[in-house]
């Protein structure tokens, strides 16, 4: 580690300790934030009303219309959230009343990860990229300035903080490999992941920081990983899930995982203990469902939904998304007095009644979806 590798953690830990602890009562509403890649917004849903309160456009705050928005990230106590603009090689910091307060560079940046205990924030590469550095970037969030982490395979794309914050794993979507990264030292923990060529798409880690999933889009699977020993990923079981599935969220029991299947249209709930599909939920309208996340009480499920057009993507090497039936992946298969919605969509499910109590409109393909997490 380099002299201003070590000076960075330690002010990184100084800045943490005003960041722990909350500024006012910054709890007293709660928000989902929703990337619309296609139209350079961002949603802001009230988790009380389940309305968009606020629609952020970045067009006038200086960005492109291919811009790009993808990931959304938000500080524990809500006072602040972090966006990944594809389009712009940038990581943008949003104060809580949704002005733009800061900015850190980074290439293509794709899926985002905060560390609770610490200053710190992760980043991976977006999946539109074909050949990006073969590194992670590591975000000082108080100043935002960047840094980057060797993982030595390509196209890093899944990434989460272990709970404990001591590590961070990252995964590939062009081989079957995995990287367990030290938080403190930066050494890297190479773990080759066995079967045909998954592409790992996304994380998540149980709340008690002992079982790792992801979900493999071209295997259809739900990759499930021991990580009592967070250092040392341990591979468990293979789940089958459906077709392509997206962005996990765990459940408050620590049991289930949520997410949609992108290519099948479905919004499922994984029992990882029993491993199988649990129960599947019906979602008025779905079409390419992408992000997941929790409310922070834990008994709502919010998912989003690409909508008309959806995200169309060539993942070099071997899956070109533009040349893939969408009719034989089941948007056919719909029923005729289905909703249709004419824009990107976010679904709010019961978790107690497993019943859809909204859908909401919020913007031209809707991507990541942020919130924060109280654990």
């Amino acid at each position: 580690m380099t002299t201003t590798h070590l000076f960075a953690r330690s002010t990184a830990l100084v800045a943490a300790l005003s960041i722990l602890v909350p500024a006012g009562n910054v709890r007293a509403q709660d928000y989902v934030y929703a990337a619309n890649q296609g139209d350079a917004t961002v949603a802001v849903i009230d988790i009380a009303t389940l309305e968009v309160v606020e629609t952020v456009d970045l067009k006038p705050l200086g960005f492109s219309e291919n811009a790009k928005p993808h990931h959304i990230a938000v500080e524990p106590d809500g006072s602040a959230w972090y966006i990944s603009l594809i389009g712009e090689n940038r990581v943008l910091k949003f104060d809580r009343d949704n002005n733009l307060i800061d900015q850190g560079e980074f290439e293509v940046p794709g899926m985002l990860s905060i560390d609770p205990g610490s200053d710190l924030l992760y980043v991976g590469r977006s999946m539109s990229a074909v050949n990006p550095p073969q590194r992670i970037g590591v975000i000082e969030r108080s100043s935002m300035s960047v840094d980057e982490i060797d993982v030595l395979f390509p196209r890093p794309h899944a990434l989460r903080v272990h709970p404990s914050g001591s590590w961070v794993y990252s995964a590939s979507l062009g081989v079957n490999q995995m990287g367990a990264v030290d938080a403190e030292s930066w050494d890297l923990s190479l773990i080759d992941v066995e079967g045909e060529a998954h592409a790992l798409v996304q994380f998540a880690v149980s709340p008690d920081g002992a079982t790792l999933v992801g979900t493999a889009e071209l295997t259809g699977q739900l990759l499930v990983f021991d990580v009592s020993d967070p250092g040392a990923p341990s591979f468990v079981r293979a789940i089958e899930v459906g077709s392509r599935p997206w962005h996990p969220v765990y459940g408050r029991d620590g049991r289930h995982v949520y997410f949609g299947n992108k290519g099948d249209n479905t919004v499922v709930e994984v029992d990882v203990e029993a491993g199988r599909v649990s129960r599947t939920f019906a979602v008025p309208g779905a079409d390419q469902p992408h992000g997941s996340v929790l409310s922070p009480d834990g008994h709502l499920l919010f998912v989003s939904n690409n909508g008309p057009g959806g995200m169309q993507m060539d993942m070099g090497g071997g899956m070109d998304h533009s040349a893939m039936d969408h009719a034989a992946m089941g948007h056919s298969a719909m029923e005729e007095d289905a909703v249709s919605y004419d824009t990107g969509t976010v679904a709010v499910i019961d978790l107690d009644t497993g019943e859809v109590v909204k859908v909401i409109e919020v913007g031209g393909n809707a991507t990541g979806l942020g919130v924060r997490d109280p654990r």
